[in-house]
């Protein structure tokens, strides 16, 4: 075993003794630790501060209960969690996911990955995330509306604009965010950006709705730009049929990419000839207005096929987007992939990808983009509309999409800053190095804190 695995060993014992029973939140700290251990052990300032096993402990974990009652006047229990990570950068920055697989060990894992992704962006933003196991599909919308005014009661305490500026995630649209911000206001009488997320006409940004989906097909352009190659004419499979997959197939469709297939927690349709404008829209009504299952859009189009109770992965394809959820992608799926000749695997969901499968896309030189570069384009447009609330300004479409493409332009540049070597730039790697390295280092101006 040499020293850095040795290292790796050592920290990672700790880390789990300390915090037992959170097999999520060890995988995040275990694919930080294995790509940046040999370059921290090479800086004695890092390592002699503990800035590693201090980044991997939350500043604070709130924890609580919301009360809330359904259409027939009947009280529910749920429980909810804000785990503010860390603020070396800024306010502490996270979404809020309402499912009922949220428990501290998920949200610690997705709030340590914000850590690192909120740092590539250049923004000043923290690291937090939060939700409740609460599910808000099949609730009427009065009942999702008590439920985030009850939950507001309690965690309006904590939040603020320059203290921590939650945001939408899975289970939290438009509709929830809404409600949030709404009790927010009534609870502390005052406007201030405090959600990020919100409606244009309330002092949401522009591309907010598309931006993690338009990043993420940004990154993957100069990805392969960077490797001789591009988007165009590429067959795209993209997992999940939310706002990351409807937002990336829209931009990599208008790119010249040919999406041959989306999927939701039912199964996944297989569209050989590419999604086309048409169908784009049927998928947007279906999921985002209607909140249907993707099996109709093979109900309402000739030459696509439903596979029930399977992952998209052993489609052939040139590039793979998975945008559903964590551990979607696994050693097996990426076996199929390799053999299909995939060239590009990029993260639109947090940590979809396991590290098995991860692996053996490097060894097979598939270029893989880790979600914290990725899909940071969603963490840097709130950090846009931050700004804009900041400002009292509202920019337009189009400055803010410059403004987008730019950031993740930034990323792409720092990972390979970090992540280059023989061959295809490691981008796990260079992303996490380049995320490490500018909170480390606001760590050690700040002294012990």
């Amino acid at each position: 075993m040499s020293a850095v695995e040795t290292q790796v060993k050592s920290f990672m014992e700790g880390l789990e003794a300390r915090n037992p029973h959170e097999p999520e939140f060890h995988q995040a700290a275990h694919e930080v630790a294995e790509s940046v251990m040999g370059w921290y052990l090479d800086h004695d300032a890092y390592t002699q501060a503990q800035i590693l096993e201090r980044v991997s402990e939350p500043d604070r974990i709130i924890s609580f209960r919301v009360v809330w009652e359904d259409d027939q006047g009947k009280p529910h229990v749920q429980k909810a969690y804000r785990v503010q990570f860390n603020k070396a950068l800024g306010p502490y920055k996270g979404g809020l996911r309402f499912h009922r697989t949220v428990n501290q060990s998920v949200l610690k894992f997705l709030g340590f990955e914000q850590i690192f992704k909120n740092s590539l962006t250049g923004l000043p933003m923290g690291g937090g995330k939060g939700g409740s196991n609460f599910d808000p599909r099949g609730k009427s919308d009065r009942e999702v509306m008590r439920f985030c005014q009850s939950l507001m009661l309690e965690l309006s305490r904590h939040i603020g604009a320059d203290l921590d500026v939650p945001a939408g995630d899975i289970g939290v649209g438009a509709r929830e965010i809404g409600y949030l911000f709404g009790a927010y206001t009534r609870i502390r009488n005052e406007w201030t950006g405090v959600l990020t997320g919100k409606g244009l006409g309330w002092g949401g940004s522009n591309i907010r709705t598309e931006a993690t989906g338009y990043g993420c097909v940004y990154f993957t352009e100069k990805m392969l730009e960077q490797h001789g190659d591009s988007i165009e004419g590429k067959r795209v499979a993209i997992s999940g049929s939310g706002n990351v997959a409807i937002y990336g197939a829209e931009r990599a469709m208008l790119d010249g990419a040919k999406i041959v297939t989306l999927s939701d927690s039912g199964g996944f349709v297989h569209i050989p000839d590419g999604l086309t404008q048409e169908q784009l829209a049927a998928v947007k009504d279906l999921k985002e207005v209607r909140r249907g299952r993707i099996s109709e859009l093979a109900d309402q189009f000739d030459g696509i096929t439903y596979h029930a109770g399977s992952r998209p992965w052993g489609v052939d394809c040139d590039v793979a987007m998975p945008c559903a959820t964590q551990n979607e992608l696994d050693a097996s799926d990426a076996e199929k992939l390799i053999k299909s000749g995939v060239r590009a695997v990029a993260e639109g969901a947090n940590m979809p990808t396991t590290a098995e499968a991860i692996e053996l896309f490097q060894k097979h030189d598939v270029l893989m983009a880790p979600g914290k570069a990725s899909n940071a384009g969603g963490v840097a447009t709130s950090g846009l509309e931050m700004s804009q609330n900041s400002l009292r300004l509202s920019w337009s479409r189009e400055e803010v999409d410059q403004r987008l493409r730019g950031i993740m332009e930034t990323i792409h540049t720092s990972c390979v800053e970090y992540g280059s070597g023989s061959g295809n730039v490691d981008y796990v790697k260079g992303a996490n190095i380049a995320g490490f390295k500018k909170v480390a280092d606001a760590m050690l101006a700040f002294g012990l804190t």
